[in-house]
Formats: C-alpha cells, structure tokens, sequence
C-alpha cells in the first residue's frame, strides 16, 4: 500500500501525536498537539469523532489503515458492503453482473462500457453471472493478490 518512504514519514507522524509514547493515541494526545500547533480550543466532540475513527485504540497499524483509506479515497469495507446490500434485498452476499453493469451505465455517474468492464475485470462473478460483492469489498479496500505478484 505505501512504500518504506511514506511508512517511516507516517511513523514519524505518529510519534509527534503520540505525546506520552505509549504507542496509541488518545485524546490527551490529540489536545496536546493542537496546543503545539496554537489551536487550544479543540472541543471533546471533536476530538471523539477523531478517535472513533479508529474504531478501537489507533496504534500504529490503525493510523496508517486510516491514512491509507483516506489517500487512496477508498470508502470504508463497510460502507461499501452497506451500498452493495442494496442491490440485494434477499442477503445473498451476490448482485447479478448483467443487472449490475444496466445499473452502473443508466444512474447517477454513468459508466461507459470500458469503465464496467475494467471494474469487473477484478471482480469474483460464479458461472451464473453473480457477483461476490463482499469478496468485491475486500479487494476494493485491501487489494488483490494477484494484482501484486
């Protein structure tokens, strides 16, 4: 996802926030690096919105997975998984790729044909014509094997 380079620009983020070098962010720490940057007023709920991102304590692994999302303008699995389930009212972890693809090319941004094409090039469809989308999500927010050897 990042090459050394970034990884050890990230960790050295990470130390100037990390305040008590515990090797997780808190909201002390938070508060503190504001204050060295001149914002004494960060509010609580500002704070906590931060963290929540996290969705548990952001140790280093959690702060480069949040920075990866945010840089590479990937959605959260969730999210994605969330937008997924709508095309699939019964819950079968599948959407069908022919009904998919009219759908893709007919609302909001339209894709072109090639665009649909190079967006299922990657994606796992069964002999029938279905879509693993949950298996989708995870290539779309971790990658695919294949891609990177």
């Amino acid at each position: 996802m990042f090459e050394q380079s970034q990884i050890q620009e990230f960790k050295e983020a990470f130390g100037c926030i990390d305040q008590d070098r515990d090797g997780v962010i808190k909201k002390q720490d938070l508060k503190e690096t504001y204050a060295q940057l001149g914002k004494l007023n960060v509010k609580d709920e500002e704070l906590d919105e931060m963290l929540n991102e996290g969705k548990g304590p952001i140790n280093f692994t959690v702060f480069l997975t949040l920075f990866g999302e945010k840089l590479n303008g990937t959605d959260p699995e969730d999210t994605i998984l969330a937008a997924f389930k709508l095309f699939d009212p019964n819950g079968t972890g599948f959407v069908n790729k022919d009904e998919f693809r009219r759908l893709l090319m007919n609302q909001a941004d339209k894709f072109t044909a090639e665009e649909v094409d190079q967006a299922f090039a990657l994606a796992p469809i069964d002999p029938v014509g279905n879509i693993d989308y949950k298996s989708l999500c995870y290539i779309i927010t971790h990658g695919d094997e294949k891609e990177e050897s």
